[in-house]
């Protein structure tokens, strides 16, 4: 039976980062024609190190340029665009909220803007769990308000309102997906809990937590995520009703950033190197996860990887890159 994806021209925004590298190999997998958007030049990228950016064309920019986003969606007129680019890293947004509303809000309203001129693409919108915000009954549903507080949340709450608009008021086909935190092979922000604790552990060094390590997340795997996105995509293609509507997509456990953290020490034989715990994070929801049923029960999606093998995976794929550098 012949892939959804086969022959179908999709554009990824965020191309060469942790979930646009994961899932342009899938759609190359899936023998889609693959555009990519790339802003920098990113020679340690999984889509560069598996050797993936030769076979996808290449728009080179960025999406706080308007111009930029029309002639990409002009020329390649794709099926479905997947917009994945942003500015992820809630540190960063702290220190640099403006480029962060810039990047996350401003581009958003770019591509869909662009779609909404060009009339014809399905577009996939990357939202967030933190786009919850605080102060909501848990876990997370997707009735729930959009209520940010912080910037790298605020940002994330306006980009998945603004595809809502986009969806309600001028007919662009256009579905949200709110995922947990995603990890796997290929993350390169090492200041992230996973790729960190995995980084500091190879060097034989304990890694240090920033928060008191109760803090409370939900996770995914970048492979979960990357079916996560070709279900949603193929589904907002084929039924127009869930038009304007987000999904989320976890595990669907809840972990704190200890338990995490022990569980990495523990895979790599090295409970020896315990953590140390500043306790000086600020800005920061404290306890977040999401509930999945709607995602299960109207996509048929659930994810395929327990946290123990996730991270079996991860730490499989740093091993090699990482050891060479200590």
């Amino acid at each position: 039976m012949a892939s959804f994806w086969k022959g179908k021209t999709v554009f990824v925004t965020g191309a060469t980062g942790l979930m646009g590298s994961w899932l342009v190999k899938a759609l190359l997998h899936e023998e889609a024609e693959v555009v990519g958007l790339v802003r920098d030049q990113a020679p340690k990228s999984l889509l560069v190190s598996e050797r993936l950016l030769p076979r996808i064309a290449v728009v080179n920019g960025d999406l706080e340029s308007l111009p930029t986003m029309r002639r990409a969606i002009a020329e390649y007129q794709p099926h479905t665009v997947f917009h994945l680019a942003a500015q992820p890293l809630v540190q960063v947004a702290k220190l640099d909220p403006v480029g962060t509303l810039r990047a996350n809000v401003a581009g958003t309203w770019n591509l869909l803007e662009a779609c909404r001129l060009a009339g014809q693409s399905n577009v996939v919108v990357a939202s967030s769990d933190k786009a919850y915000g605080v102060n909501q009954i848990l876990p997370y549903r997707e009735t729930f308000p959009l209520q940010g507080r912080y910037p790298y949340d605020v940002s994330k709450s306006c980009a998945d309102l603004i595809a809502q608009m986009y969806a309600a008021t001028y007919g662009v086909r256009t579905a949200i997906a709110r995922c947990g935190n995603l990890f796997g092979g290929g993350d390169l922000n090492f200041s992230r809990t996973i790729p960190g604790v995995i980084q500091a552990t190879l060097a034989g060094e304990p890694f240090v937590i920033r928060s008191d390590g109760k803090f409370v997340r939900d996770f995914l795997y970048v492979k979960d995520a990357a079916e996560a996105y070709l279900t949603l995509g193929e589904h907002l293609a084929q039924d127009e009703t869930i038009s304007g509507e987000a999904f989320n997509f976890s595990i669907g456990q809840r972990f704190t950033v200890l338990d995490i953290v022990n569980m990495v020490l523990k895979l790599m034989g090295r409970t020896d190197l315990e953590p140390v715990i500043q306790n000086n994070a600020s800005s920061e929801i404290r306890e977040q996860y999401l509930d999945t049923s709607k995602a299960r029960e109207q996509l048929g999606w659930k994810s395929k990887y327990g946290l123990e093998d996730a991270l079996r995976e991860t730490i499989n794929w740093y091993q090699p890159q990482l050891e060479e550098a200590f």
